[in-house]
């Protein structure tokens, strides 16, 4: 018997090792990781430049608490603003920490505007935005919400997508708009082409904030720094995590204008949120998603893994009925249960993860090569036809 709470079914087998887009099982297998801890792996494991910069600091300094200046933090803060439409940064250590932040700051730069009625956020079905009472209430899912009523007052949850159901959700107390560019946890569903620009002049025309949670597509995900740059589209605030910190726990909440100002001493605070040790990772991280030509490989790479799945639904349609997503973050619908695959490939050596809508997740490392990527697709068209097989 183990003393976890059991809050996971976990899959039996353990790690011990990795190198790039590869994990080593404690059963002596090699198993392809298109995973990536959830979208947190972006550069693979052990990158190199990640284990050196993490080994230099944990010789120099942990923690030193908020009370005094952390010069990565700062150093961090300035290069996601240069790299963004933010004015300032608040760091923490998780998505559901960054998208607690940025709700706090919705309802104090209403408060402070004169009009604290102004509290409630629309969001869209299919939503995840983490654990939290808060963040599950604003998410919506009844699995998430079971036995943890009442759920936390203030979200008005609206169809996906659905530009005329957020606008005719909006009221005197409506203080902000919450969206995944890109749906994670809920089925990667990329929302439509125009929407987050709907989504903007919904917000300007009602005097609303925009607030994206790139928790899961952002960080070079789908070959933009953040998922809203392909749609030409600036928030007011943004809550990222994951990939920032390369496994490295750390998340971030990104504001502009007045925005940026809300938070003012004793307002917010984060005991261990931009500790030294994360913003050195954090800011290895971004010597490589940033530097010369690093996205756009990402992008080309989505681009060949999408390709080489594009056919599975005329191939196999008892199989896949859909393949969707962008860039290195892909779903592939499933007609049997999602299960079924994820069982199937992790048996063949190919890890992936399970996802709302009957969907699984492909998120490799945003350092994928053409060879990994020829291996994982030769992997799930072998599992698809021993599917088909089985099932005939």
């Amino acid at each position: 018997m183990t003393a976890l709470m059991p809050t996971y079914q976990r899959y039996d087998i353990a790690f011990v090792q990795g190198d790039g887009a590869w994990l080593q099982g404690d059963d002596g297998r090699r198993y392809l990781d298109f995973g990536a801890g959830i979208a947190v792996a972006g550069l693979g494991h052990c990158h190199p430049h990640l284990v050196a910069t993490l080994r230099e600091q944990a010789g120099k300094l942990w923690h030193c608490s908020n009370l005094y200046r952390i010069p990565d933090q700062e150093r961090l803060a300035a290069r996601l603003v240069a790299a963004s439409f933010a004015d300032a940064a608040f760091f923490c250590n998780s998505g559901a920490e960054a998208l607690e932040c940025g709700l706090k700051l919705v309802r104090k730069y209403h408060d402070m505007a004169g009009a604290p009625e102004r509290y409630r956020v629309i969001t869209f079905a299919g939503a995840f935005h983490g654990r939290t009472l808060a963040t599950i209430a604003a998410g919506g899912s009844a699995k998430h919400l079971d036995g943890f009523a009442p759920a936390v007052e203030g979200f008005d949850q609206v169809p996906f997508a659905d530009l005329a159901a957020a606008r005719a959700a909006i009221g005197d107390e409506t203080a902000a708009i919450l969206v995944e560019p890109v749906q994670g946890e809920g089925g990667i569903r990329p929302v439509p082409e125009g929407f987050l620009a709907g989504l903007r002049a919904l917000a300007d025309e009602f005097g609303l904030l925009l607030f994206f949670d790139e928790v899961q597509c952002g960080i070079g995900r789908t070959g933009r720094l953040f998922a809203h740059q392909w749609a030409d589209v600036e928030p007011d605030l943004i809550a990222v995590a994951k990939g920032l910190g390369g496994g490295f726990p750390v998340g971030a909440c990104l504001a502009s204008g007045q925005a940026a100002r809300t938070l003012t001493p004793g307002s917010h605070g984060s005991t261990f949120g931009g500790n030294p040790l994360a913003m050195a990772v954090a800011n290895a991280v971004l010597d490589v998603v940033l530097a010369d030509g690093f996205l756009e490989r990402v992008a080309a790479a989505g681009a060949t893994l999408r390709s080489r799945l594009a056919a599975l639904p005329a191939r196999y349609p008892g199989v896949i009925a859909e393949v969707r997503g962008h860039g290195l973050m892909i779903g592939l619908k499933c007609v049997q249960p999602n299960s079924v695959l994820v069982e199937r490939l992790l048996g063949d050596g190919l890890l992936t993860v399970p996802a709302a809508d009957n969907v699984v997740r492909l998120l490799p490392p945003l350092i994928i090569g053409e060879s990994e990527i020829e291996t994982a697709s030769a992997i799930i068209d072998r599992v698809c036809a021993a599917l088909v097989e089985k099932a005939a």
